[in-house]
């Protein structure tokens, strides 16, 4: 016999379990056994007055904003909207079937409040990262590090000369964004990475860079940096800069030194691209920090018209001289030049009575070589290049930009909304928070096999 709904009136009591309807492999499950917020009512506390109505509860605030970044909600508003509709993310965010939801407004106001004076995103990005060091998810051994591109929210037609953009402004009657990009004009990461005018500036946010580095049509971006341990791909630390090379490097310090300070981990080698391959750039890694460079080498040295390269001369470092292939020898001064270069000839005599003159310098009286000022650790990073070490770290390099593709395909963030370093740091970090969790609970869900497992 068919059934139909009956539309008699509904019950006056109903007993109901808001935990029976959440699935038991539901994803909100899976996160909620490995996230722990207790301390964040402590962290918060001094940025709250003792007097008025209470707030709303932070930690409401924080689980509703790992919701939208876990499962790609990108707007509050609607963020709001799916937590009204959606028990497990009710029962996630520990809100009754019929509590009432926060407006979407209070996030802004708490964002740009309370939760920027406490920096509470960053305390816990690093209670996650602990908790995955903790669950044996680190090894400690090999790093990578990468930056990817993110589209700021800034609009071209709106934009204007970077000659005609005055910096000497009150930053008092200034927008948000222009404010905070004011305070970082001397920041390494932003104003002080380059002394280059930008070809466009973004009135509404100044602090994005005009790029076209993506081959296409140039846009405003920023760039999203990520320091990963490569075992099983936990971002480390993540940190929001111009979208230009030398910032992008000297975030890569940045996060190295600032994952030594906090959790006592320096890694044994650290895997990159050729961006990260110049030569103060391999002094600092090899010669400061003592970690193995598996990075390709930025080399200009080699020639293209046929005639001999710097590596066909024999480099002697004890004697601090090169020999040529004739056997004679280059020597130098030791003087830098303001290139931080050091020039190596050889006498004029010995390459004008040479058969290899025609080969080697036809259109000079000598051989002449220049040696960069930190070529020693340049030499370090090209033996390496060959090692089976350095194979599998260009392989565990991938994982960095796995979690780029990640990030924009199935987070959506391949577009902020949020502007100014500030908004770009907070969707960034927040983003990072939310893969590593995703990570953390699916390996502390369901264990990879282990290597006498996968042996048997």
């Amino acid at each position: 016999m068919m059934g139909q709904l009956k539309r008699d009136q509904g019950q006056l009591f109903y007993s109901f379990c808001l935990d029976e309807v959440v699935p038991p492999d539901h994803r909100v499950r899976e996160i909620a056994a490995v996230l722990d917020l207790s301390w964040v009512h402590g962290e918060l506390a001094p940025h709250y007055s003792h007097l008025g109505r209470p707030s709303i509860d932070p930690v409401l605030m924080i689980r509703m904003l790992i919701v939208g970044y876990v499962f790609a909600i990108r707007s509050e508003r609607l963020l709001c909207r799916e937590v009204q509709v959606n028990l497990a993310y009710r029962w996630f965010c520990g809100l009754s079937i019929e509590d009432k939801v926060p407006d979407h407004s209070a996030f802004s106001r708490a964002r740009n409040e309370r939760f920027r004076d406490s920096d509470i995103f960053r305390r816990m990005f690093e209670r996650v990262v602990e908790a995955c060091i903790a669950a044996g998810l680190v090894g400690g051994e090999g790093f990578a590090v990468d930056a990817s591109l993110i589209v700021a929210d800034a609009n071209k037609q709106r934009s204007i000369p970077g000659k005609d953009w005055d910096k000497k402004r009150d930053p008092e009657t200034a927008s948000r964004a222009v404010k905070e990009y004011l305070a970082t004009l001397n920041d390494a990461a932003f104003g002080a990475a380059s002394d280059v005018t930008p070809k466009f500036v973004s009135p509404s946010d100044p602090a994005a860079q005009w790029t076209g580095a993506m081959r296409g049509p140039a846009f405003f971006a920023y760039a999203d940096n990520y320091l990963i341990d490569v075992k099983f791909g936990v971002i480390m630390d993540v940190e929001a800069t111009r979208a230009i090379r030398q910032a992008e490097v000297g975030a890569a310090r940045t996060m190295l030194e600032r994952t030594e300070e906090r959790f006592g981990l320096k890694p044994e080698r650290l895997a990159a691209d050729t961006a990260y391959g110049s030569a103060a750039t391999l002094d600092w890694i090899v010669n400061e920090k003592g970690i193995a460079p598996h990075i390709p080498v930025i080399d200009k040295s080699k020639r293209k018209d046929g005639t001999l390269s710097r590596e066909d001369f024999i480099w002697d470092k004890k004697s601090n001289v090169y020999i040529c292939p004739a056997g004679k020898r280059l020597t130098t001064t030791g003087h830098a030049s303001t290139d931080h270069t050091i020039r190596y000839n050889a006498l004029v005599g010995d390459c004008r009575a040479c058969p290899l003159k025609p080969k080697c310098c036809p259109n000079m009286p000598s051989r002449r070589i220049l040696r960069d000022v930190n070529e020693d650790a340049r030499d370090v990073a090209r033996a390496l290049v060959d090692t089976e070490a350095f194979e599998q770290s260009c392989r565990d390099r991938k994982r960095v930009e796995m979690l780029f593709a990640h990030l924009k395909r199935i987070l959506r963030l391949g577009r902020l909304r949020l502007r100014g370093p500030r908004g770009a740091q907070f969707e960034f970090t927040l983003a990072a928070i939310a893969q590593n969790l995703r990570r953390l609970a699916k390996l502390v869900a369901r264990p990879p096999p282990t290597a006498a497992a996968c042996v048997a």
